[in-house]
């Protein structure tokens, strides 16, 4: 088997980073690219609250998020991959467990690496990894958090 792109997705929390560990190490050893995925949810899907905002506002307020996103996947790049062949980042908005699924496929990734919970994660195994590791069409590894 032929290893070339490693997926890590993230929600940036502190769950996220401890597979991080795993992605760089796997990633030196067979010379593989690192694809770095954040998802931003959907606002425009849920019900009003506090309000109804306009699409402009919903617009904007995705716009703070992928900056900020950009921002820390900038500095994970800096800190933690230095010793990898390629990462590379990626921005997307929608269903978190969609997009990831969505991703394998559109960039052909080989296999992925995950928290098994995120940042919401109030059991032992996150809905967003469950649903990625019963769904992709590749390897799966999960990282206890």
């Amino acid at each position: 088997m032929e290893l070339k792109r490693i997926l890590w997705p993230t929600d940036l929390s502190g769950n996220a980073e401890k597979a991080l560990s795993y992605v760089t190490s796997l990633s030196q050893k067979y010379q593989m690219e690192i694809h770095m995925l954040y998802v931003i949810e959907e606002l425009g899907i849920h019900e009003p609250w506090y309000g109804i905002f306009d699409d402009e506002h919903i617009k904007k307020i995705h716009d703070w998020e992928e900056k900020k996103a950009k921002e820390r996947l900038d500095n994970i790049c800096a800190e933690y991959l230095k010793g990898c062949p390629l990462y590379i980042k990626h921005v997307a908005i929608g269903d978190p467990a969609e997009e990831i699924l969505q991703f394998i496929s559109k960039e052909k990734i080989d296999m992925v690496v995950m928290a098994k919970k995120g940042r919401k994660g109030k059991f032992a195994f996150g809905s967003v990894t469950e649903k990625v590791v019963k769904n992709a069409p590749v390897p799966v590894v999960t990282v206890p958090a």
